[in-house]
């Protein structure tokens, strides 16, 4: 059997599909091939790392673990003995613990047939990379298998049996298994040494854009799973919405089914507080049918004990509150909709009936990445440069009334108006100024990548954008923050902005600060920390509006008067008649105005 890979390149923020070639199996399981010095001191590197943050570890409240197995059917009534899991990361053995005591739980009411590591040993594979890890919680294991009346000489066979110190995404693994379940670790690509991702690219066809590292976690785990077997993690839920989980989610379209989804915003699911909202997945190598969903579950055992049991019902009963099923959740590459299903088939209607925002001649763009804010960036009065070098800036500081009120930032711009980099000789003072920052500036990737242009920003400056109107929209907000800006300021990489060559700015200004525009970010945007949303430019690209020549001209007035006065409930008002809406579309918003 293959696995068909698809690799992916950027073009406008969306996906092409370049290539489509056949990976053996071998790739996910006879691992076990020379591995170059490079990659091989570099696991060593990260085995023996002392911070969390580098191995990517977050530990789980143990009523969540119990939830979890729960969910993939990992219960001590089976003969888990006769059935094999995996936990491909297992830290200071959170979930192997656990699944260890249910292992023993479940064996010990069989009827034994043979010696006790022969019926134990095949049931439990576990990877741990990092070092002092592995070794407390082996013997953390041993210690657990001696007080269930194991023999010390038996613990210590079965725990070399079952635990392995390894990379798990280079790991050889034998056969297949019924249950994966686990935590699999958080770890930026930056974090991750060049060599080993290079690898980890050459293995992985998951692995696009800035993908953390837990993408081909889940890609190698769906893989080892046997025919009816059950994946169950948790871990951030940004893949299933965002543009690097595109991949990932065209794998799970193509072979298996998305079982459960539980949403645990705002849930301490973990030990520690995390940035993004974690949520819990069960995917099966099964039939796809309609998904069971959960949101934000009370965390102690009795409920989520029960929460467990209406989701795995066989049949679930009409009258059941706390779980919903929605059908076509997954389909090929596109974002999952996990929203209530009137929420669903509202965004289908609108997504059906008119244009994305660009579209209608409107672009969606980012302010300057300067890669050294501290060089490129200062007060304008007091940026000694010729007056042609540098531009007055907006930053979410400057926005944050609502309103723009420039604090008086400024940002150096190294580019010539035709294209390229300046000539330094050309500006004494430009030239002067950069020197004395040169350590800091060329310090920076992009200019160690490219030397000879050691003083130019990431992002190219166009100083026409500065004198363009636009609205000015903040990455994280927990409702939408729209700010017009009349053209006189060149926008912070903290900053999304829209600008229109059709559509009038203050008229689409209300439009996006509606609650239309907040259910299609919250639809496709991952949430953060106290139910921050995502206003980025995949999520705001996905926004559908009318061209601006359907638009009638009263209308126009009233979405344009309803954003000068930032009055919301009358943008709602105006929007609501833009798009047509009837009064159980408007109560679904949960606003009628």
């Amino acid at each position: 059997m293959a696995v068909r890979q698809r690799l992916y390149s950027k073009e406008d923020g969306k996906k092409k599909n370049l290539v489509s070639k056949q990976l053996s199996f071998d790739q996910y399981f006879d691992l076990d091939t020379p591995q170059s010095p490079g990659i091989t001191t570099a696991i060593e590197k990260l085995s023996t790392s002392i911070g969390t943050e580098s191995r990517g570890a977050i530990f789980t409240r143990t009523e969540v673990v119990d939830f979890i197995l729960d969910l993939a059917g990992y219960t001590t009534d089976q003969p888990l003995h006769q059935q094999r899991i995996l936990e491909p990361s297992f830290g200071r053995g959170d979930f192997l613990l656990p699944i260890v005591s249910r292992l023993l739980t479940a064996w010990k009411t069989t009827k034994k047939t043979g010696q006790t590591i022969d019926e134990l040993s095949n049931a439990i594979r576990a990877v741990e990379l990092h070092s002092e890890t592995f070794h407390s919680t082996r013997e953390a294991v041993i210690a657990l298998l001696i007080s269930e009346n194991i023999a010390s000489k038996i613990a210590t066979d079965l725990a070399d049996r079952w635990l392995s110190q390894a990379d798990f995404l280079l790991a050889p693994l034998e056969s297949q298994f019924d249950f994966v379940v686990g935590n699999p670790p958080y770890v930026r690509q930056e974090l991750i040494p060049p060599s080993l991702l290079i690898e980890y690219r050459r293995r992985y066809q998951t692995i696009y854009d800035r993908a953390d590292l837990y993408i081909p976690f889940i890609e190698r785990s769906l893989m080892l799973l046997a025919k009816g077997g059950s994946l169950a993690f948790i871990c951030a839920d940004r893949w299933m919405k965002n543009r690097y989980g595109g991949p990932l989610r065209g794998l799970v379209a193509e072979q298996f089914h998305l079982k459960i989804y539980v949403d645990m915003v705002n849930t301490p699911a973990f030990q520690s507080d995390v940035i993004a909202y974690p949520a819990i997945t069960v995917i099966s190598r099964e039939t796809p049918s309609a998904t069971r969903i959960a949101y934000r579950p009370v965390i102690d055992q009795a409920s989520l004990t029960k929460l467990a049991t209406s989701l795995r019902v066989k049949t679930l009963p009409k009258t059941a509150e706390s779980v919903r099923e929605l059908a076509k959740v997954v389909q090929g590459s596109e974002p999952w909709l996990l929203e209530s299903a009137d929420q669903m088939m509202l965004i289908r209607r609108l997504e059906q009936q008119f244009p994305s925002l660009e579209e209608t001649g409107c672009k969606v763009g980012i302010g300057v990445a300067t890669g050294a804010d501290k060089a490129f960036i200062g007060k304008f009065e007091q940026l000694d440069v010729e007056a042609d070098r540098k531009l007055a800036m907006v930053t979410t500081k400057d926005i944050a009334s609502g309103e723009v009120k420039w604090l008086g930032q400024g940002v150096i711009n190294p580019f010539a108006d035709e294209g390229g980099l300046v000539d330094l000789s050309d500006y004494p003072r430009l030239h002067s100024y950069l020197n004395e920052r040169k350590e800091v500036i060329k310090n920076r990737h992009c200019a160690k990548k490219s030397p000879e242009n050691w003083y130019r920003t990431i992002d190219r400056i166009t100083p026409s954008l500065a004198k363009t109107p636009k609205l000015l929209i903040p990455d994280i907000k927990g409702e939408a923050h729209i700010v017009y800006e009349n053209g006189t300021l060149y926008p912070h990489h903290n900053l999304y902005y829209v600008t229109s060559d059709e559509w009038e700015l203050r008229s689409l200004q209300a439009v996006l600060l509606s609650a239309v525009t907040r259910l299609f970010i919250a639809t496709y945007s991952t949430q953060m920390q106290g139910g921050f949303l995502r206003f980025q430019a995949q999520y705001l690209r996905r926004i559908r509006i009318p061209q601006w020549i359907d638009v009638p001209q009263i209308l126009r007035e009233e979405l344009a008067d309803a954003a000068i006065k930032r009055d919301l409930l009358a943008c709602n008002r105006a929007t609501f008649k833009l798009y047509g809406l009837n009064d159980k579309e408007q109560f679904i918003l949960g606003d009628n105005g």
